[in-house]
C-alpha cells in the first residue's frame, strides 16, 4: 500500500478549476483578518484568562498568553508560507498532502474535522446559554429552552447555525460581510471594557507575579485540576504530583489559553476563495494575529489587575465579569454579556465555513464521497454546507458537549505540529516554487515550533489524549475501509485527466 503517496503542488492547484467543484474567489486580506479575529475572539476573551489566572498561573497568566501567542503566531507564519504557495481549500490537510503524504494528510484532515465539529457545536451551545443569560440580565423574561416529548431542547443553537448556514450557502462574501460588521462591534466592546477596567487596576494585585507552586487540590474548585484523568499528560507520565501555579502553572495555563488563539487554520481554509491569495492570505493572517495578541494581553492585564487571583479562585467560574462584580461595577456585566453573544455568533460562522471546506477538500480528493464536493450556482458547496449545519445544530441542541472542549485544542495543535514540520520538507523538495512569504529561520525555527506545539499537547489532560486516540482509531477505520481505495491519487488516469488543467494553472 502506498500510504505516503503525495500530490504535486501543480496538480493540487489544477484541481481547483474542476468544473462543478470550483469555489469563487471574492475575499480580501481584510476579510481574512476579520475572519481570524471573529473565530479567536469569542466568550474566551472574557473568561479563559480569568480561569487560567485563578487555577493555573495567577498574574503570570500574562506570560501564559505570551507563550501561547508566540507559539501560535509562529505556527501561523508556517501556514502563511504554505497558503501563499498553495492557495487551496483544506488548510493543513492540503499542505500535508503535498509534503508528508496521504496517510498523514488524512490524520490531519480527520483531526481538523474533530476540532471544528466540536468547536462549532460547543460554541453554538454556549451561544444559547449566554443569550439566555443576557436576556435575564436585561429583565426580558424570555428563554430559548423548550420541552419536546419529554426532551429538553435549546433552540438557540439551531437558530444561529441556520442563520449563518443560509448566508454561507448564498456566498462566502455575504457571510464575511455580516460577520465582519458584528466583529468590528465586538472589538469595540472589548476595548471599551478594557479601558474602563484600567481605572480599577491596583498594582498590589500583581504581587506575587508568579505564585509559588502548590498541590492542585489546595484550590477547592470544580475548575481545578483533579484526579489522574484531569492531570496534564506529562505530569502523569513522570509521576509528578498534580500542581498549580509556579512554572508548571504557567505552562499548563499556556496550554489552556491556547484555545483563545485557534482559528487561523480556519482562515487558511478560505485561501481558495481569496483574491490574489499569494499576497492577501499572509497579510490577512498576520494582521489578524497581531490584533488578537494585543486584545488578549490587555484583557489578561486588566482581569488580574482588578482583583487578586486568590479571589478569582474562590469563584466556580471566574471571568472578566466576575472581576467587575468584585469591584462593585455590576453594570459592566450587561455590556460584557452582550459582547459575548456577539462574539460567539461570529465564531459559529467561521467554524461552519472551516468545517465545510475541510470536508470539501477531502471529498474532492476522493478520500470522502465525491458527491459532497459539488458546488452550486453561488460558487459554494451548498449541499455540504447545509448538511454540516444540520449536524452541528443537532449536536449542539441535544447533547451536553462542554466536556469535549479540550478536543478542539488537541486537534489544532496536532495540525500546527505537522504544518511546521512540513516547511523544511517542502523547502528541500520544491525549492523552485514561488513563495510570496517565507518562514524565517528554516529549518530550525519550524522544528522548534513543532516541538513547542507538541509540548503544549503534552500539557493537555490524560482524558483528552484517550479521547483523541479513540477518534484517530475511528478515522483509520474509515480511511482503510474507504478513503485509500477511492482516493483520486490512486487512480491511474488521474495524471492524464489533470494534465491540461495543470498546464493552464501553471501558465495562466
Amino acid at each position: 500500500m502506498q500510504l505516503f503517496r503525495t500530490k504535486s503542488v501543480e496538480q493540487t492547484i489544477a484541481e481547483t478549476g474542476e468544473e462543478g467543484r470550483k469555489l469563487k474567489r471574492n475575499l480580501t486580506w481584510w476579510d481574512l483578518s476579520i475572519m481570524g479575529v471573529a473565530v479567536a475572539v469569542g466568550a474566551g476573551i472574557f473568561s479563559v484568562g480569568a480561569q487560567a489566572a485563578a487555577f493555573h498561573a495567577g498574574p503570570a497568566v500574562i506570560i501564559s498568553f505570551l507563550i501561547a501567542g508566540i507559539v501560535c503566531g509562529a505556527a501561523v507564519m508556517c501556514y502563511a508560507e504554505f497558503a501563499s504557495m498553495i492557495p487551496v481549500a483544506g488548510s493543513a490537510y492540503t499542505f500535508t498532502y503535498t509534503t508528508v503524504g496521504e496517510i498523514m494528510a488524512w490524520i490531519i484532515g480527520w483531526d481538523l474535522i474533530l476540532e471544528m465539529l466540536m468547536a462549532g457545536s460547543v460554541i453554538s451551545k454556549y451561544w444559547g446559554v449566554y443569550l439566555n443569560d443576557f436576556m435575564r440580565l436585561m429583565g426580558w423574561g424570555l428563554n430559548t429552552n423548550i420541552t419536546i416529548g419529554g426532551f429538553a431542547v435549546d433552540v438557540a443553537p439551531i437558530i444561529i447555525v441556520a442563520f449563518f448556514t443560509v448566508l454561507l450557502v448564498f456566498g462566502t462574501k455575504i457571510g464575511a460581510r455580516v460577520d465582519g460588521a458584528m466583529t468590528v462591534l465586538k472589538i469595540a466592546i472589548v476595548f471599551f471594557v478594557v479601558i474602563v477596567g484600567f481605572f480599577y487596576v491596583k498594582a498590589s494585585n500583581f504581587t506575587p507575579f508568579v505564585p509559588p507552586s502548590q498541590p492542585a487540590d489546595s484550590v477547592q474548585s470544580s475548575a481545578a485540576v483533579a484526579g489522574a484523568m484531569g492531570q496534564p499528560l506529562w505530569q502523569w507520565a513522570t509521576g509528578m504530583t498534580p500542581s498549580i501555579y509556579g512554572v508548571p502553572g504557567i505552562l499548563s495555563g499556556a496550554a489552556l489559553v491556547f484555545f483563545a488563539f485557534i482559528g487561523f487554520d480556519v482562515v487558511a481554509t478560505a485561501s481558495e476563495e481569496t483574491k490574489d491569495p499569494h499576497r492577501n492570505v499572509p497579510l490577512g493572517i498576520g494582521v489578524g494575529m497581531a490584533l488578537i495578541i494585543v486584545m488578549y494581553m490587555l484583557v489578561a492585564i486588566v482581569t488580574t489587575g482588578m482583583v487578586s487571583y486568590t479571589d478569582l479562585a474562590k469563584q466556580d467560574s471566574p471571568s472578566l465579569a466576575t472581576a467587575f462584580e468584585l469591584v462593585g461595577a455590576n453594570w459592566a456585566a450587561k455590556i460584557i454579556s452582550f459582547g459575548i453573544v456577539l462574539g460567539l455568533a461570529t465564531v459559529v460562522m467561521v467554524l461552519l465555513l472551516g468545517l465545510t471546506r475541510i470536508v470539501f477538500a477531502m471529498s474532492r480528493d476522493g478520500l470522502l464521497p465525491r458527491g459532497l464536493s459539488k458546488t452550486g450556482k453561488h460558487g459554494t458547496p451548498a449541499g455540504l454546507q447545509i448538511g454540516v449545519g444540520v449536524v452541528v445544530a443537532l449536536v449542539a441542541a441535544f447533547f451536553d458537549i462542554g466536556v469535549l472542549s479540550d478536543m478542539v485544542n488537541i486537534g489544532t495543535l496536532s495540525a500546527f505540529t505537522l504544518v511546521a514540520i512540513s516547511i523544511p520538507i517542502m523547502r528541500a523538495k520544491r525549492p523552485d516554487l514561488p513563495r510570496a512569504f517565507k518562514m524565517p529561520g528554516n529549518p530550525w525555527i519550524p522544528i522548534l515550533i513543532a516541538l513547542a506545539n507538541f509540548w503544549l499537547m503534552l500539557n493537555l489532560t490524560v482524558l483528552t489524549w484517550i479521547r483523541f486516540v479513540v477518534w484517530l482509531a475511528v478515522g483509520f477505520a474509515i480511511y482503510f475501509g474507504y478513503g485509500y481505495w477511492h482516493a483520486r491519487l490512486g487512480k491511474g488516469d488521474l495524471t492524464e485527466q489533470l494534465s491540461a488543467e495543470t498546464d493552464k494553472a501553471v501558465n495562466g
